[in-house]
């Protein structure tokens, strides 16, 4: 965790160009994430000769003292404001709890960087337009999302094979986030609550599969749910189940759960000619995806199909080196603005369908809407009890 932005509309903005220099980057949140997945992707670059790690923030002096002596990181900071000012980082990664992701990412924005921010990336779609709001335009700086399932040689190989209609139309599918938390893990305070943290499984855990089930399938249209607390103490749910019709008239089920000891991600699309399947836990290569043909299909566009070509494992390290290419093209990245509010669009509207019993059309929630600016809807037997008694 770090501290929140103050007044960071007095910083100034980064140079627009990086032609010829390393990216400039900053940690935000010294913890597991940070540790094992943002610095190791960060210094690989490095490695390469494209970025430089050049501060690390967090509330926590000691850890974050350690987080620098271990990582070789020069400037330690407790104030995120006074690093913006005095480091001015080309790239902001956000590794902090997500109630703090809103003001962390747009205090970055502000100060000219690129922000970098973990799942979920704010816990409501009004927090999201907010940060949309303070994005630049013609060549950022722009808000990411840490999606990294939906990169790698076997998501990109398979993406094609849907888009371009190789495998016919998408008919049935199943998107799969089973996984087992015991009541250790929900000891830590700000989880399993709403406004610290944004929702249960499907926001915290299954938005990962469901990212990735939007990123082959494309738009969804309607969505009806069901959700349930079935064993912890917790405000959210601990277990989800939804249906969903695409636009393309797939028609799909979708379970996220955190009370499954035999734990497992999978999405599975069954097309005209051929079912596509991935089974992995947290992260797949291509060895964890499998192609089986209708019958019929010829054994050499079966194997054209099961090339996936050189494998590159889903990770942090192969969406952040996208990402610093996006930078260097000046382009908006993939997972940030529309693209990156998709997931979140479709988990408001599970919540939404599952607290009211209703079906929720695509585009429903907007500004008035009591689902835009809390996950829980300030439904009954849902919202917390501060927030019922707000809106009494």
């Amino acid at each position: 965790m770090s501290t929140p932005a103050t007044d960071p509309g007095t910083y100034r903005p980064r140079p627009a160009s990086l032609a010829g220099r390393r990216v400039r980057a900053a940690v935000i949140g010294t913890g597991a994430i940070g540790r094992g997945s943002h610095l190791p992707a960060l210094a690989q670059l490095a490695e390469e000769g494209e970025t430089e790690v050049v501060a690390a923030v967090d509330i926590d002096a000691i850890a974050v003292e350690e987080f620098c002596r271990a990582g070789g990181v020069p400037n330690a900071y407790t104030d995120l404001d006074l690093m913006l000012r005095e480091q001015r980082p080309d790239l902001v990664t956000i590794c902090t709890p997500p109630t703090l992701h809103r003001a962390q990412t747009i205090a970055a924005l502000r100060a000219g960087a690129w922000v970098w921010c973990e799942k979920p990336p704010v816990p409501t779609l009004a927090d999201y337009a907010a940060v949309e709001a303070e994005e630049g335009t013609d060549g950022g700086p722009y808000a990411s999302i840490v999606f990294q399932h939906r990169f790698g040689s076997a998501s990109s190989h398979v993406r094609g094979l849907l888009t371009s209609g190789a495998l016919g139309r998408p008919l049935v599918a199943h998107c799969q986030t089973t996984w087992y938390r015991d009541s250790a893990y929900y000891a830590v305070p700000w989880r399993g609550r709403w406004q610290t943290e944004g929702g249960g499984p499907a926001m915290g855990h299954g938005i990962h599969q469901m990212d990735l089930l939007l990123d082959l399938l494309g738009p969804w249209r309607e969505v009806r749910a069901m959700a349930g607390r079935l064993v912890h103490d917790v405000e959210t749910e601990d277990v989800s189940t939804a249906l969903v019709r695409f636009e393309n008239g797939a028609l799909a089920t979708v379970v996220n759960s955190v009370l499954s000891p035999d734990e497992v991600s999978r999405i599975r699309i069954d097309c005209e000619r051929a079912t596509v399947e991935l089974t992995h836990l947290y992260g797949h290569s291509n060895a964890n995806w499998r192609i089986t043909p209708a019958p019929g299909v010829p054994a050499d566009e079966l194997a054209a199909w099961r090339d996936f070509g050189p494998d590159v494992p889903s990770s942090h390290l192969a969406q952040l080196r996208e990402l610093v290419a996006s930078m260097r093209a000046g382009e908006r990245p993939r997972s940030s603005g529309a693209d990156g509010r998709t997931s979140l669009e479709l988990i408001a509207a599970l919540y939404k369908a599952a607290f009211t019993d209703a079906t929720v059309e695509a585009g429903e929630i907007g500004p008035g809407d009591p689902f835009y600016t809390a996950m829980h809807g300030n439904a009954p037997g849902w919202a917390p009890a501060a927030a019922k008694a707000v809106s009494a």
